[in-house]
């Protein structure tokens, strides 16, 4: 005799289905726009069009021979090498003496440090094109890699905290007992067991500078403009393959260092902050 599957196994198997149903149409949101870069790039014509006519390298090929692409392209990779560095040294430092410093309103300061994140990018980019303005320096390169490193310091503040709220600091005590002096004890004890929220905070300062752009636009210089100020300008005037194609490349070197982070920490380590 078949009987029928009882009611709370039924709602069991259809709040399961509802669940994975709701999770993939969320990860087809998410990479619906992507997939549409890619066809963007790789179509022949100069406009998106579906299905796809074909297969094409032709945008490729027109951004790496634009002169303005690849010095905008290279003086991004420049400063976003700069502001990683900058933000990954100024955050991890500041991670670490808000969480063993006992400095009085160290609640206050954290938030302090974190209200970029909450703050739009396009006003921060105004205060400080304004600030320039009246300490009548210009556009300099320093000053944009400064703005970029203002907007990042608060992923690697983040990441780093995390993992030092976790941390035992019985290690860091035995290896005083031993006889490790504290510089000795940070590189060799400390920064070791806190890198996998270096590296993720040095991971998001890397992309968050690479594709600033409210900030880069009001402090860029005429003639050295970053990336997406050139893609933004291009726009103006054109509208073809060659944008998905510049975007299909930062979506790469997006991809390389997220490919870096799991040779040198591991994927794992990164997926626990």
């Amino acid at each position: 005799m078949i009987t029928a599957p009882s009611t709370p196994r039924l709602t069991l198997r259809l709040g399961r289905f509802c669940y994975l149903a709701l999770n993939v149409a969320v990860v087809v949101f998410l990479l619906a726009p992507i997939a549409i870069v890619f066809v963007f790039a790789l179509n022949p014509t100069p406009y998106i069009q579906f299905p796809p006519v074909g297969v094409s390298l032709r945008w490729f090929e027109k951004f790496f021979a634009s002169r303005d692409f690849m010095n905008a392209l290279w003086l991004s990779l420049e400063v976003a090498a700069m502001t990683t560095i900058a933000a990954t040294l100024f955050g991890a430092s500041a991670a670490l003496a808000l969480a063993r410093g006992g400095l009085p309103g160290s609640r206050v300061i954290t938030a302090i440090m974190l209200s970029p994140l909450m703050l739009p990018a396009i006003l921060t980019g105004l205060a400080l094109f304004q600030s320039y303005v009246l300490l009548d320096v210009g556009r300099p390169l320093w000053g944009l890699v400064l703005g970029h490193t203002l907007v990042s310091i608060p992923y690697v503040v983040r990441t780093t905290l995390a993992v030092l709220q976790n941390f035992d600091t019985r290690l860091e005590e035995a290896a005083r007992n031993l006889g490790a002096g504290p510089l000795r004890t940070y590189f060799e004890v400390t920064l070791p067991l806190t890198k996998p929220g270096v590296m993720a905070g040095a991971v998001f300062a890397f992309i968050v500078s690479f594709d600033q752009f409210p900030v880069s636009l009001f402090l860029v210089s005429p003639g050295r403009e970053t990336l997406p100020i050139t893609l933004f300008n291009y726009l103006k005037f054109d509208l073809d393959g060659t944008i998905g194609a510049a975007s299909v490349v930062s979506i790469l070197l997006a991809v390389l260092v997220v490919f870096g982070l799991d040779r040198t920490v591991g994927l794992r380590s990164y997926a626990k902050l």
